[in-house]
């Protein structure tokens, strides 16, 4: 008769090789399985809405739920990236041709002029800027095309993410309880995981991301109406940086302020200061609340310390992904804080 301790480790040391294993399988997807994990947990109260409206048919329900995701998020987003894809190309050509350094060293003195104005410590300020130009350029050309000779790849991640999508969406419950029956901790443990974990997703989604979106929107108007060049451009910045807490918009809204002041266009300088204070700064303060609620609960540092280590670990995903982990991470404490006592 085979002792049951040998024949638990073997099988945790089979369980443990087939992990490994499975990992490098999945592990192409992983971040489309993720996305679509999180975009199941955000779009979960409009599946249900469906499901309703559709007599319990789970499939239908799923489908059309993502029809709704393709046509209001990801087409949207197509048209965006082709529209920011003709600017950078236009600004590429227009630096390339038009910014030689005759032009450069016509607008250096005068620039160098108003900054001594404002303060005497730019009196002795000197750099060959074509080269810092140049520089910046060249770095953008390179990652442009990374980004565009991997179209298959980004294809292929799209088609399993919508896939994912649609199963997780369609068996999202069932997936829970088997997750639930495997866990050693009690069910109320996990619960209190899967609560922090959907608080988290739709802090980060619905607060961070949607108001990131707004305020992108509203810096692109704002940029259109007082005449900064690319508006596209700088108002998808400006929603990068409405990312990162106690960064935000300003990242991007400064500089523009700063370069229609020292090009003589003071009045839509103010008028920019103004519109980025009114209509991009309030909707953090309005909206954010609204969407949140109280959120996930962390130190405005943790957040932005998350939030800056998931992007550096994980790449674009991080903004997500780091928020998450350290949710995970005040759950689990939680949960061990009242173990121990």
């Amino acid at each position: 008769m085979i002792s049951k301790k040998p024949r638990l480790y073997f099988l945790l040391i089979l369980l443990s090789l087939s992990l490994v294993l499975s990992f490098f399988v999945l592990r192409p997807f992983l971040y489309s399985l993720i996305l679509a994990s999180v975009f199941a947990i955000v779009f979960q109260p409009l599946y249900r809405q469906v499901l309703k409206r559709v007599h319990q048919q789970t499939w239908l329900a799923s489908f059309l739920t993502i029809l709704v995701l393709v046509i209001f998020i990801l087409i949207p987003l197509t048209f965006l990236i082709v529209q920011i894809f003709q600017e950078a190309q236009g600004l590429y050509f227009s630096l390339t041709t038009n910014f030689n350094q005759q032009s450069l060293t016509e607008f250096w003195p005068s620039l160098g002029q108003r900054l001594s104005a404002v303060s005497p410590i730019f009196d002795n300020l000197s750099f060959d800027l074509n080269q810092y130009v140049q520089k910046i350029l060249s770095f953008s050309v390179q990652n442009l095309g990374l980004v565009f000779s991997n179209l298959a790849k980004l294809a292929t991640s799209l088609f399993v993410f919508l896939i994912a999508l649609f199963f997780l969406l369609k068996d999202g419950k069932k997936l829970e309880q088997k997750i639930i029956s495997l866990s050693p901790l009690t069910k109320s443990d996990d619960e209190i995981i899967i609560k922090k974990i959907t608080l988290a997703i739709n802090s980060v989604i619905k607060g961070s991301l949607l108001v990131a979106i707004l305020q992108g929107i509203l810096s692109s108007i704002g940029f259109l109406i007082f005449d900064v060049p690319n508006p596209i451009i700088w108002g998808t910045l400006a929603a990068v940086g409405a990312l990162v807490p106690c960064v935000g918009t300003a990242i991007v809204l400064v500089p523009a302020i700063t370069y229609l002041y020292l090009t003589g266009q003071v009045i839509s300088a103010i008028g920019l200061l103004a519109w980025g204070i009114l209509a991009v700064g309030l909707i953090d303060n309005l909206l954010g609340p609204k969407f949140v609620g109280k959120g996930i609960g962390l130190h405005p540092l943790l957040i932005l310390l998350s939030v800056l280590g998931g992007l550096s670990l994980f790449g674009p995903i991080g903004f997500i992904l780091g928020p998450l982990t350290v949710s995970l991470l005040v759950s689990l404490l939680d949960i061990y804080a009242e173990i121990v006592k």
